[in-house]
């Protein structure tokens, strides 16, 4: 029973899932199962939650060009500037691009799915292979992923239809719910799911107390910020103007301090006393940091393998290949200091490749081939989900693609981020110095100085080291009120937007001969996104697009302003 969530390489649709279950392409059509009676046994229902959690695997790394390329932070080059990454690095996300598309839609085949084990679980009765125990379960892992489901959504596209059945009527389709009414409901899905989950699962892919308590505190500090409506988005959609500052709703602070605190008072989880030993294969269902991962198996055997791995290290030691996506400029490896255990897992600019010893029997970095990804040829790469030879050294598996597979869990929430939630809501209740006393443990363990008391920027500076590239960015950035100003301050900073890196001509004009091994287009290409950035940034990208669905028809759903 624990491994129910572990492995799963199909999405089953079944037919009365109205809003999506007509919206595949040939290429995403899932398998189907069909029959809808009650269950008869246990691996019956639980075989049929696995299918509200199998589209969440499509996901994961569609979350990075979302979450992170249309910030101040990174940038896209998956292709054309015409294709989908590249556009929302360049602030032109519109309703017909993929990753909203995709993200918005298997959302709520995973919605479609979990409504349908509900309904059977109401259906089902105990029997010689059926008991109540796993009835309950199945219903409890349901809620809990509609209720993370429904968060992303409402945090992406602000109100959003409210789908709690398999036949929803077409008003229940198309109709825009309100903020308040979208976050009640995963309040509730989360709290009547924790009521029966299991306290502790040794498989992090299978929902638990802590899971849920996790995703509660999450939801809390979301919904404590008195998230921006259609009207209020409206207002300054078509302008380069962030709305005022949040004003804080107490009580959910409050909430989200107390569902945090449930985390880390039940002492099943803790930080890793190495900030690395939350990266790779090893630390799966191993680490004590880990709350909730998607677990991946790799293309071919789940639904979609997590390609994180594949994208910030898309050709390896190719230097001059544009990395699908990557850091927006090399002055960003300068947000953490030197001496920051954090950096060199999270944005690094050299690499040693284990297949290029330099003496016969390697047995340090400097025993292998270097890579610098730097000016003139390159930029850094994203490391925290490359896949290493060991942790004790900064090496690379094989520099063959098949070396570099997509086989990585995606960490949906992990301890560090409890202490984030807890500090934030501390800080915004005005005590200051209790948020420093959290912080600093995430603090102390990367080895850097502690706080006595903590400012706005601190706070929000340590979410950024802490879960860098772990597709927090534009989320928070935009709870702050800060996505519009922040990309227009920091960005005309960095070394790429200076007017030398315009394009080839430019650069070899201020950089002479000595960069006789520039990658100019590179560097051009950087530079452009950058500029389209600051020029395209606007209120409207407080929200995505509400697209199409995945054949293209239009799903009849108001669309958010600016698009």
């Amino acid at each position: 029973m624990k491994q129910i969530f572990k492995s799963i390489a199909f999405i089953a649709i079944a037919t009365s899932s109205v809003l999506l279950s007509s919206c595949t392409t040939k290429a995403d059509e899932p398998q189907v199962i069909t029959g809808e009676s009650a269950w008869k046994t246990d691996q019956q229902a639980l075989a049929t939650v696995n299918a509200a959690y199998s589209p969440l695997q499509r996901l994961s790394s569609s979350y990075s060009f979302l979450l992170e390329s249309q910030t101040d932070a990174t940038v896209s080059f998956e292709g054309a500037d015409d294709q989908n990454g590249p556009l929302v690095s360049l602030f032109k996300t519109d309703v017909n691009n993929w990753y909203p598309t995709k993200i918005f839609n298997y959302e709520y085949v995973s919605i479609g799915e979990a409504n349908r084990t509900i309904e059977k679980a109401d259906s089902s009765h105990v029997a010689d292979n059926l008991s109540q125990a796993t009835i309950d379960l199945a219903k409890a892992r349901a809620k809990f992923i509609r209720g993370l489901d429904y968060l992303y959504l409402t945090q992406l596209w602000g109100e959003v239809p409210l789908i709690l059945s398999t036949k929803p009527t077409s008003a229940e389709q198309t109709t825009r719910r309100s903020i308040d009414d979208v976050y009640t409901q995963i309040v509730k899905d989360l709290t009547e799911a924790e009521a029966v989950l299991p306290a502790y699962d040794q498989i992090r892919s299978n929902p638990s107390k802590g899971a849920a308590n996790a995703i509660l505190a999450r939801a809390y500090l979301s919904w404590a910020s008195n998230p921006l409506t259609q009207a209020q988005i409206a207002a300054i959609a078509t302008t380069q103007t962030d709305p005022a500052a949040p004003t804080w709703d107490q009580t959910r602070l409050q909430k989200a301090i107390d569902y945090a605190n449930k985390v880390i008072n039940s002492g099943n989880y803790a930080l890793e006393a190495n900030f690395e030993s939350n990266w790779g294969v090893s630390a799966e269902d191993r680490s004590v940091e880990h709350i909730f991962t998607i677990h991946h198996d790799g293309d071919g055997i789940d639904a979609q393998g997590n390609h994180q791995t594949h994208c910030p290290f898309t050709f390896r030691f190719d230097l001059y290949q544009d990395n699908h996506i990557g850091p927006a400029d090399v002055t960003l490896k300068n947000l953490f200091a030197d001496s920051d255990k954090r950096k060199r897992f999270s944005i690094l600019d050299s690499l040693n490749n284990q297949d290029e010893p330099l003496i016969a029997s390697p047995k340090k970095t400097s025993d292998y081939k270097v890579y610098r990804y730097t000016f003139p040829v390159t930029s850094p790469r994203i490391g925290k989900w490359i896949h290493r030879a060991s942790t004790s050294l900064p090496l690379v598996a094989p520099g063959s693609a098949a070396a570099q597979l997509n086989d990585i869990n995606r960490i949906e929430i992990r301890y560090a981020e409890v202490l984030l939630i807890k500090a934030e809501a501390l800080f915004y209740q005005n005590k200051a110095t209790d948020a420093a006393t959290v912080i600093n443990q995430l603090r102390t363990r990367a080895g850097v100085i502690t706080y006595t008391t903590l400012t706005q920027d601190q706070l929000e500076n340590e979410w950024n080291l802490e879960l860098y590239f772990e597709q927090h960015r534009w989320i928070n950035l935009t709870r702050w009120h800060k996505l519009v100003s922040t990309v227009k301050t920091n960005v005309p900073t960095y070394e790429y937007y200076k007017a030398q890196y315009a394009d080839a001509a430019t650069i070899a004009a201020n950089f002479g001969a000595a960069t006789s091994t520039t990658n100019y287009p590179f560097f051009s290409k950087i530079y452009k996104h950058l500029h389209s950035k600051v020029d395209n940034v606007s209120g409207k990208f407080y929200r995505f697009p509400i697209p199409k669905g995945l054949s293209g028809n239009d799903l009849g759903i108001t669309q958010n302003p600016g698009y």
